[in-house]
């Protein structure tokens, strides 16, 4: 009988935040790669919706992470006002390595080297349960809206008109 591969070090960073924090959710290890939140739910068996894409942007104050559904866009002129930046534009592979220590796919909202700025969008209250990535595209973590807003401190702010 094989040993069990070793979990990747992304995740196992992202687990040991999540148990730190608190976290009641399920951390979930797909046998593919999840990049869209689409192929998150299809293969989660749960609505598009459900799904907290964590997006980081890069604002003139630095990386600001939003938490939004997975079936929906951020307006970027409209949630840069609302958080109160000159501006939002989507950030690079590397920014995003460098301020999360995740890859674009897999950006979780949790286990960063640094605090990250984190707003988090309403319309997910909507669902009972969330399903959001956990450091690496291939894992995703169970959670609430008020326990991600709790682990993450975000600010609820509508991103869109």
């Amino acid at each position: 009988m094989s040993p069990e591969p070793a979990e990747h070090s992304s995740i196992a960073a992202f687990r040991a935040e999540h148990h730190r924090l608190g976290g009641t959710g399920r951390i979930v290890t797909l046998p593919d790669s999840v990049h869209t939140a689409a192929l998150a739910a299809e293969a989660l068996g749960c609505p598009v919706g459900a799904i907290a894409n964590s997006l980081l942007f890069e604002a003139d104050t630095g990386p600001v992470l939003i938490l939004t559904s997975g079936g929906l866009r951020v307006d970027t002129g409209f949630a840069a006002a609302a958080i109160g930046v000159a501006h939002l534009r989507r950030a690079t592979p590397e920014f995003v390595r460098e301020h999360t220590g995740q890859v674009i796919g897999g950006v979780s909202p949790l286990a960063h080297p640094a605090p990250v700025p984190t707003y988090i969008d309403p319309v997910l209250r909507e669902y009972d349960v969330v399903w959001a990535a956990a450091g690496h595209p291939a894992a995703v973590y169970s959670t609430s809206y008020d326990e991600l807003v709790r682990m993450t401190g975000a600010v609820e702010t509508p991103v869109r008109p």
